[in-house]
C-alpha cells in the first residue's frame, strides 16, 4: 500500500457525451490522400500508424460520426515540437478509444511508458503474455475470500501489469494490494530470483519516493498490508513443486494452488512457499524456503531409496525460543 508523505496536486480532464447532438463530420483532408505522409513527423501517432491499420480504420465511425482522419489531423498538420515528442492524436468522444482502439492502444502505449491498455486480462490478445509466463497475468479474483472482501470491485479498472523486456520481473497493480512485486524464473536458483527483487525494489521505491509517495510501514507491524497474513515483510518465496510431505507446517511452509489462494493445483503440482511473514527477515524466510525445499527433495530421494524419513519437529513460535 502507498502513504503519503507530501503536497501533491492532481488534474482531472473529461469528455462530455451528447449522442443526441451528433452530426455529420467532414473529412479534414480528402480521400484521394489516402495514407499521410508522415516521413518527417515524430509524435506516438505517426510511430503507431502503418498502411494497414490506416485502409482497417479509415471508413469507420464513433456513434458521434467522428472519423479516423479528426482524431489525427492534429499530429498530420504538426509534424514536429521543439521539445517533446507529442501524442499526435485526440479522442472526440469515449468511443473513440474502442473504435479505433487498433492505433489508440500502441499510442497510449508509448506515451505512458510501455503501459498496455489490455481490454481485459482474459481475452485473446493476452494469450502470447499467457503462453510466455506461467504467473504472467492476473484473473479477476473468484476466490469467495477475494470476492467478499470487494476486491474484484469495478473490474479491470485502474489495475495494470509493468514487466521488464525479460518478463521476469513484473509489477501487479490493484490486485489484491496497491501493488505486488514479483520477481520469477524456471529453474532452481532462488539466489538469483531474490537479488533480482532486492535490485527492482530498490529502484521502484526510489521512484515512488520521489513522486512524495512510500509504502507503508511502521515499528509494530512492519509493511502494511490489505490480508493479515501478509503482514511484516509482505515476502512470499515460492516454488512449484510435487507435493509429497505432510509436515509443511512444521517447516513453517505452506502449500496452495498454483495460482494462489484458493485455487487448485496444476496437475500433482503445488506452490510451496513460507508461511509466516511476520516476525523474520527477507533473506530468513528466503533461506527457511530454500532450506525447507532441500528438506523435502531429500525426503523424497529417501524414500525411493526405500529408506525411511524423520518427521520435522514443529518450529518453535516466534518470539518463544
Amino acid at each position: 500500500m502507498l502513504a503519503s508523505i507530501g503536497a501533491s496536486a492532481l488534474t482531472s480532464a473529461y469528455l462530455l457525451s451528447d449522442s443526441s447532438a451528433a452530426a455529420d463530420r467532414r473529412r479534414l483532408y480528402p480521400p484521394s490522400a489516402d495514407f499521410p505522409d508522415l516521413r518527417k513527423h515524430n509524435n506516438c501517432m505517426a510511430t503507431a500508424l502503418t498502411p494497414a491499420i490506416y485502409a482497417n480504420l479509415k471508413d469507420r465511425t464513433t456513434p458521434n460520426h467522428l472519423t479516423l482522419d479528426q482524431c489525427i489531423q492534429t499530429g498530420v498538420d504538426n509534424p514536429v515540437h521543439p521539445f517533446i515528442k507529442t501524442v499526435g492524436m485526440v479522442a472526440g468522444d469515449e468511443e473513440s478509444y474502442e473504435v479505433f482502439a487498433e492505433l489508440f492502444d500502441p499510442v497510449i502505449k508509448d506515451r505512458h511508458n510501455g503501459y498496455d491498455p489490455l481490454p481485459s486480462l482474459s481475452t485473446p490478445s493476452c494469450t502470447p503474455l499467457l503462453a510466455n509466463q506461467e504467473h504472467f497475468l492476473f484473473d479477476k479474483p473468484v476466490s469467495p475470500l477475494l470476492t467478499a472482501a470487494g476486491m474484484a470491485r469495478d473490474w479491470l479498472g485502474a489495475r495494470g501489469i509493468w514487466h521488464n523486456n525479460e518478463k521476469n520481473f513484473l509489477i501487479w497493480i490493484n490486485e489484491e494490494d496497491h501493488t505486488r512485486i514479483i520477481s520469477m524464473e524456471k529453474g532452481g536458483n532462488m539466489k538469483r530470483v531474490f537479488e533480482r527483487l532486492c535490485r527492482g525494489l530498490k529502484q521502484l521505491e526510489q521512484l515512488i519516493q520521489e513522486r512524495g509517495w512510500e509504502f507503508m510501514w511502521n515499528e509494530r507491524l512492519g509493511y502494511i498490508l490489505t490480508c493479515p497474513s501478509n503482514l511484516g515483510t509482505g515476502l512470499r518465496a515460492g516454488v512449484h513443486k510435487d507435493d509429497t510431505h505432510p509436515s509443511l507446517e512444521n517447516l513453517r511452509l505452506q502449500k496452495r494452488g498454483t495460482g494462489g489462494v484458493d485455487t487448485a493445483a496444476g496437475g500433482d503440482t503445488f506452490d510451496i512457499s513460507n508461511l509466516d511473514c511476520l516476525g523474520r527477515s527477507e533473506v530468513e524466510l528466503v533461506q527457511l524456503v530454500i532450506d525447507g525445499v532441500n528438506y523435502l527433495i531429500e525426503c523424497e530421494k529417501r524414500l525411493e531409496r526405500g529408506q525411511d524419513i524423520k518427521i520435522p519437529s514443529p518450529s518453535p513460535l516466534l518470539g518463544h525460543r
